[in-house]
Order: C-alpha cells, then structure tokens, then sequence
C-alpha cells in the first residue's frame, strides 16, 4: 500500500528532471534504496528528506504534495486526472472563483453561528467548500504557471511573504 503523495510527486520530479535515485539520494544525503522506497510510496520521507527534495526541484507539485502528507490530506491536493495546460487551468480557476462569489452572495456570514438557521448553514457550508475548490484551482493555477515559464515556486511563496511582512500582515 502506497504511502501519501509524495512518492509519486518525487517519481514525477525524477522524471521530468532526468534524474536517477542515486542523484536524489546525493541531493538528499540519503541512498538511492531510500529514494526508491520513498518513490515507489512504501517508505514515509521525513520532513527534512521532503524539505531537501523540494528545495532542490523547486516544484509546485512536490510542495503541495509534502502539505498533504504532513497535514494528513487538509491541504490543497495534487490533481492528476485532469487537463493541466495552462489555459484549462486558468478557465477552471475562473469558474471555481466566481462560484465562491456566487455562493458568498448566499451566505448569511454576518450572522453568529448562534442566529443561523439550519439551511443558512447550508448556504455557509456551500461557501466553504466552493472556497477550498477555488483554493485548488489557484494552487494549481499558481503551480502551472511557475512551470510554464520558469518562475520559481519557492521564490514566488517567499516574495509573496515579503510582501504580506510589508503590509504587516505577518511579523
């Protein structure tokens, strides 16, 4: 039983990058037998093996894969059965993005969850889950468009930090 996501999203990132296990193993100071244990899913990477492998690859899918696996699935996760060009996946993340706002119209949020009715709940519910779908879509969105043109993922995530600092958003 395989282990997580983040074998397959390391399979994936040896293969787009040409790399052997043995290189990995070097990146990660680990043996190209872990790497693999790790890839084929039977063996759980350690955070510092993930944070080494995802330094070195600088790869959306790795990121989001290693969130899922720490997080126990309660980040946004890798989609693989579906069109990731990057233009299907700008189409799809307008469409999720105007379904959050369609459904926040709905949404009585002004309310406690004292004063709502069962079917404001609901309609809360709704505005929930078309968030976390539209979080997916811009993940994706964001993940796809680093690849595409060669932006790096990890210094995408570290400016936008900066920035959310500036504004004094985070300390």
């Amino acid at each position: 039983m395989a282990i997580g996501q983040f074998g397959p999203a390391l399979e994936q990132a040896l293969k787009l990058s040409g790399d052997t296990r043995e290189k990995a193993g070097l990146i990660v100071h680990a043996d190209a037998s872990l790497i693999g244990k790790i890839a084929r899913g039977t063996r759980k990477a350690s955070k510092p093996v993930m944070r080494a492998v995802i330094e070195h690859y600088d790869d959306g899918q790795l990121s989001l894969a290693a969130a899922a696996d720490v997080t126990g699935g309660a980040f946004a996760p890798w989609l693989d059965n579906v069109d990731l060009h990057r233009a299907s996946v700008l189409f799809k993340t307008i469409e999720e993005m105007q379904e959050v706002l369609e459904a926040s119209g709905q949404a009585p949020i002004s309310k406690t969850n004292e004063q709502i009715t069962d079917a404001e709940r609901h309609q809360i519910k709704q505005l929930l889950m078309e968030s976390v779908e539209a979080i997916t879509a811009l993940t994706h969105l964001a993940a796809v468009i680093c690849k595409e043109y060669s932006f790096s993922w990890l210094g995408t995530w570290k400016e936008h930090r900066a920035e959310l600092k500036a504004k004094k958003y985070l300390k």
